[in-house]
C-alpha cells in the first residue's frame, strides 16, 4: 500500500490536539473591525471609510504589498487590481442593497484612478501597514492565518513577476535577431530603452542576469516553506497541529523548474548575443538552481517511530516532490534504501562536498530497499517502507554522563537517478527526525523525555542534533500543555495554577507567585536527570504518569474538569479547610508514579477540620472499578469542591448496576470501595483498628491526616476557641461485597500516628526549610502510612494561599496555550516577507511572547496571595 499523498475529505489527523473549539479570528480585518474607530479614522483620510468597511477582508488578500515599483509588470498589474476592485465593489453594494450613493462613490474611485492605478495600489498599502499597526498595539499579534496568507500572495506575486521577465526576455531575443537579419536598431516599440543608453545585447543580458536572480530568490521562498514543513512536522511529534499535505509545496517546485527550462532555453538560443563568459555563468546558476530544487524536494512524508524498540516492526515512507517530472516511466524507478546513522554521521552529511555514500549503516535494518512508485493520478512519487525491522544496533561513544536513552541516531533514506538529457547524477538523501533505540519496555520513558526536549527546543537548519540545554520556563509549560492534549485527547488544556505548582516541584521552590518563575530557565537535568528532592523519580517520570493514567482512565473527568489534579497538599488544606464536611476534590498523588488521591475534609468530635487523602488509584486500581463509582460508594463524599453535589458532577460517570437476577438466573455480585472509618470520628485517643471480614484488594492504606493547631490557621478564618488534641487516624481499604460473602480474616496495616503541622501564618524568606521533629511534629512509633509529600514541604509553607475561585474550573477563566510552533513560524515567515519586494512586513514587529504563549495570560494578577481566584 502506497503512502496517501492527499488527506481524505473531511480527514484531520491531529483533531484532539487542537485548542478548544472557540470561533478564531483568521482575518486582519476580524481585528480592525473590533477596534474603536476614532484608533482607525486617520489611516481613511484618502479613502472612503464606508468603502473600506465595505471591502471587509478582500483587500488584504489581494498584493498590494509587494507591488513595489513602477515597470510594466507593477503597471499591468495595479490596472487589473483596480478593475477586480470596482467590480467587487459593485457586487457588494448590489448584494447589501445599497443605495445610489455609494454606487456613484464607485464611479467617481474609478475615474479617479483610472489613469494613475497605482497611486491606489500605493493609498491600499498604506491602509493595510497602518492597520496592521493598530492591531500589533492592542492585540500584541496578528492572526496565523494573515501570515500565511501574505507568505503565498507573496511568492505567487514573485511567480507572475518571473513569468512576465521571461515573456520580456524572449521578445527582446527575437527582436535582436530579427534586427540582426535586417539591419535595425530601434527596440523602443518592444521594450523600454534603459536611461544609461546601454545597448541591445547587453541589455537581453542584464535582463536575463536579473531574471535568475529573481528566480533564486522565488526557489529561496520555496525552500524557506519546506523547512517550515519540516519544523512543524517535528513539533507534531509532541502534539502539535500539522497540516502533512504536500500538494501545494509539489506545485511550487514544478512551476519553478518551469521557469527554469524557459530560461535555459533563452540562454541557449541567444546564441552569439551573450558573451561567453556571460552565458557559462548564468548556465551555472541555472545548474545549481536545478539542483537544489531536486535535493530539497526529497522529503521525509512518513517519519519511522522516534522511540524504536529493536526487534519490533515499525514503518517509513519518503515522497520526492519533482519525481513525476525527472524519473521517467515507472519501470525505471529507482530503489530507495534506509539505513541507521549516529548522530557523528548524520553531521558529516552536512560537510559541503560530502556525499555520504560511504557511510556505514550503525544498525541492521531488514527489508530496507524498496522501489519509487506513482501514486492515485500519478502525480505523486513515494516509497513506502512497510516491514522494517532493526534486529540489532551499535551503540556509539555516549558523552559525559549521557545515558543510553539521550544517544540520538537517524534513519537515511538515500537513492541515485540521472538528471535530464546530458545525464547528470543526483544523490538524493534525506535524514529522520532524530530517535532513541530502545532495547526493554522500561526504557521507553527517559528515551520519551529525549525526543519531547529534542522536538520542542531544536533550532532549524541546525547542526544534528544539537539543542538547547537550556530553555524558558515559558516555553517548557507551552511544551507540557501541548504534550498533554495531545496525549490525553482532550481540548482541556493546563492551567495557570498548574503551572504553578509544576514550577514549585521541577525548580524545588515554594514560591507562591508565578511571577517568580516568569523570567527563570529549566535545564535538561532538571527535566529528566536530578531526582526530584524526596522522591525516586524524575519530573518527567511523574509527569509522564499523569498523562499515562489521564489518557487511560481519566479522560472524561479532566475534559468535564472535575479534577484539578496538580496541586499539592498544602494547597489541598488551604482550600478544604473552611468547607462543610464531604467537600472533596481529586489530585494528582505527588508521591507515586501514575496515582491520583481524592482529599476531603472531616469533622473532629468538637467540630474542627480535618483534611484526610485517600490510598491514590493506580491505572490498575482503576481498571477494577472506574473512579465515578468509586466516588459513589462513599457516602462521607458529598461535594465536589467549592459546593457541586458529587451525584450531579459524577452522574454521567456512574457505571449502570444491574437489579434483580441476570438472564442466567445468577444474582449479581458488584465490588464495592469502603474505607474502614465510615463511621463517625471516635475519641481523639490512638487505637488499634478492628479487623473487618472482606474480600482484600490489596490496596494499601496511605492517608495523611493533617491536624491543624488554631493559631496554624490562616487568618482569613476565625481562631478556634479550644484546642485540637491529636487524633490518631484509622486505615483505610477497599473490600469487595458479595451476597453472599464468606467471611475471611483481613490483612492488618499499619495506622498512620504522624501529625502534621502547617504554620501558614509563618513565612519562612529562606524556601524550604528542615523541620526539627522535637518542635514540629508529634513523635510516633509507627511510619508514615502515605508520605505523599516530604516533612520539609508539609510544615514549611512561606505564605498563606487564599482559596480557589468559587466558581467551577472553566476554560473561559484563563485561556489554554497555543502551540509552540506560532512565534517560531511567524519569525520565518516574516523573515521571508521581510526581503525586497515585499518590505513593509519586515517593519512589523514579532508576534508579541505572552509568558504563557498567546493566551494573554497576565503575569501581574498571579500573586496567590492577592488573587482572589486563589
Amino acid at each position: 500500500m502506497a503512502l496517501q499523498c492527499q488527506p481524505r475529505e473531511g480527514e484531520d489527523s491531529r483533531e484532539v490536539a487542537k485548542m478548544p473549539s472557540k470561533p478564531q479570528i483568521m482575518s486582519l480585518w476580524g481585528l480592525v473591525s473590533q477596534m474603536p474607530p476614532e484608533k482607525l479614522q486617520r489611516l481613511y483620510v484618502d479613502f472612503p471609510h464606508h468603502l473600506r468597511h465595505l471591502l471587509g477582508d478582500w483587500l488584504e488578500n489581494q498584493p498590494w504589498e509587494y507591488l513595489v515599483g513602477s515597470d510594466a509588470f507593477c503597471c499591468n498589474m495595479a490596472s487589473t487590481l483596480l478593475s477586480a476592485t470596482v467590480q467587487h465593489l459593485h457586487a457588494l453594494a448590489r448584494k447589501s442593497g445599497e443605495g445610489s450613493a455609494i454606487l456613484q462613490h464607485i464611479s467617481t474611485l474609478e475615474s479617479i484612478y483610472q489613469r494613475d492605478p497605482l497611486k491606489l495600489v500605493a493609498i491600499f498599502r498604506k491602509i493595510l501597514q497602518g492597520e496592521k499597526k493598530a492591531v500589533m498595539e492592542q492585540f500584541r499579534h496578528l492572526p496565523m492565518a494573515f501570515h500565511w496568507k501574505q507568505e503565498e500572495l507573496k511568492f505567487n506575486t514573485a511567480l507572475q513577476r518571473l513569468r512576465h521577465r521571461v515573456g520580456e526576455a524572449c521578445l527582446l531575443r527575437e527582436a535582436l535577431q530579427q534586427e540582426a537579419e535586417a539591419g535595425q536598431v530601434s527596440l523602443h516599440s518592444l521594450i523600454e530603452t534603459p536611461a544609461n543608453g546601454t545597448g541591445p545585447g547587453e541589455n537581453l543580458a542584464t535582463m536575463l542576469q536579473e531574471t535568475v536572480g529573481e528566480l533564486e530568490a522565488a526557489q529561496a521562498l520555496v525552500l524557506k516553506r519546506i523547512q517550515i514543513w519540516k519544523r512543524q512536522q517535528q513539533l507534531a511529534g509532541n502534539g502539535a497541529p500539522f497540516d502533512e499535505n504536500l500538494t501545494q509545496l509539489q506545485e511550487r517546485c514544478e512551476s519553478l523548474v518551469d521557469i527554469y527550462s524557459q530560461l535555459q532555453q533563452e540562454v541557449g538560443a541567444a546564441g552569439g548575443e551573450l558573451e561567453p563568459k556571460t552565458r557559462a555563468a548564468l548556465i551555472s546558476r541555472l545548474d545549481e538552481v536545478l539542483r537544489t530544487l531536486v535535493t530539497s524536494s526529497f522529503l521525509v512524508e512518513k517519519q519511522p517511530p522516534q522511540v524504536l524498540k529493536t526487534q519490533t516492526k515499525f514503518q517509513a515512507g519518503v515522497r520526492f516532490l519533482l519525481g513525476p517530472r525527472f524519473l521517467g516511466t515507472p519501470a525505471k524507478f529507482p530503489l530507495v534504501k534506509a539505513d541507521m546513522v549516529t548522530e557523528k554521521q548524520a553531521r558529516e552529511l552536512i560537510v559541503p562536498q560530502g556525499s555520504g555514500a560511504g557511510i556505514e549503516s550503525t544498525g541492521e535494518i531488514t527489508n530496507n530497499t524498496v522501489p519509487f512508485e506513482n501514486v492515485g493520478s500519478g502525480n505523486c512519487c513515494s516509497a513506502l517502507f512497510k516491514n522494517l525491522l532493526l534486529k540489532k544496533i551499535k551503540r556509539c561513544e555516549r558523552k559525559g554522563t549521557e545515558s543510553v536513552t539521550e544517544e540520538k541516531c537517524a534513519v537515511l533514506f538515500s537513492t541515485s537517478f540521472l538528471l535530464g538529457p546530458n545525464k547528470l547524477p543526483i544523490q538524493l538523501q534525506a535524514l529522520s527526525l532524530p530517535l532513541v533505540v530502545i532495547v526493554h519496555g522500561n526504557q521507553d520513558n527517559n528515551a520519551k523525555a529525549t525526543i519531547l526536549w529534542d522536538n520542542a527546543f531544536s533550532e532549524m537548519d541546525r547542526v544534528p542534533f544539537v539543542v538547547a540545554e537550556r530553555v524558558p520556563w515559558e516555553k517548557m509549560c507551552e511544551t507540557l500543555n501541548l504534550k498533554f492534549m495531545a496525549e490525553v485527547g482532550t481540548n482541556q488544556g493546563l492551567l495557570p495554577e498548574h503551572f504553578l505548582f509544576l514550577a514549585q516541584k521541577i525548580f524545588n521552590d515554594n514560591s507562591l507567585s508565578i511571577e517568580t518563575f516568569q523570567h527563570r530557565s529549566v535545564s535538561w537535568s532538571q527535566f529528566n536527570k536530578e531526582i526530584l528532592l524526596g522522591r525516586g523519580f524524575t519530573f518527567w517520570q511523574w509527569f509522564d504518569g499523569v498523562l499515562d493514567l489521564t489518557k487511560r482512565c481519566l479522560k472524561s473527568y479532566w475534559s468535564d474538569r472535575l479534577i484539578i489534579g496538580f496541586i499539592s497538599k498544602q494547597y489541598v488544606t488551604s482550600l478544604l479547610l473552611n468547607e462543610p464536611d464531604g467537600t472533596f476534590l481529586l489530585r494528582f498523588s505527588d508521591s507515586e508514579i501514575g496515582g491520583i488521591t481524592i482529599a476531603h475534609v472531616i469533622r473532629t468530635p468538637d467540630g474542627s477540620p480535618q483534611i484526610e487523602n485517600i490510598q491514590p488509584f493506580s491505572v490498575k486500581d482503576l481498571s477494577i472499578r472506574s473512579l465515578g463509582d468509586r466516588i459513589r460508594d462513599l457516602a462521607q463524599l458529598k461535594n465536589l469542591y467549592p459546593k457541586k453535589p458529587k451525584d450531579e458532577a459524577f452522574r454521567s460517570h456512574y457505571k449502570h448496576e444491574q437489579i434483580g437476577k441476570d438472564g442466567r438466573g445468577y444474582v449479581p455480585a458488584t465490588i464495592k470501595m469502603t474505607v474502614e472509618r465510615d463511621q463517625p470520628l471516635p475519641t481523639p485517643e490512638p487505637q488499634m483498628p478492628t479487623m473487618v471480614p472482606t474480600y482484600d484488594l490489596r490496596m494499601a492504606p496511605d492517608s495523611m491526616n493533617m491536624q491543624l493547631r488554631p493559631d496554624m490557621v490562616p487568618q482569613m478564618y476565625p481562631p478556634h476557641s479550644h484546642s485540637i488534641p491529636p487524633y490518631q487516624a484509622l486505615s483505610q481499604e477497599e473490600s469487595v461485597s458479595v451476597l453472599p460473602a464468606f467471611q475471611e480474616p483481613h490483612l492488618q496495616m499499619s495506622p498512620n500516628l504522624n501529625q502534621m503541622n502547617l504554620p501558614f501564618d509563618q513565612t519562612h524568606p529562606q524556601g524550604l526549610l528542615l523541620c526539627q521533629p522535637q518542635e514540629h511534629a508529634i513523635a510516633s512509633p509507627e511510619p508514615m502510612i502515605c508520605p505523599d509529600v516530604t516533612m520539609a514541604e508539609e510544615s514549611c509553607l512561606s505564605q498563606p494561599v487564599g482559596g480557589f475561585s468559587q466558581g467551577t474550573w472553566d476554560s473561559d477563566m484563563f485561556p489554554h496555550l497555543l502551540p509552540p510552533t506560532e512565534q517560531d513560524l511567524n519569525k520565518l515567515l516574516l523573515e521571508g516577507q521581510g526581503e525586497s519586494g515585499g518590505g513593509s512586513l519586515r517593519t512589523q514587529p514579532l508576534l508579541q511572547p505572552n509568558p504563557y504563549g498567546q493566551s494573554g495570560i497576565s503575569m501581574s494578577h498571579m500573586d496567590l496571595r492577592a488573587n482572589p481566584s486563589w
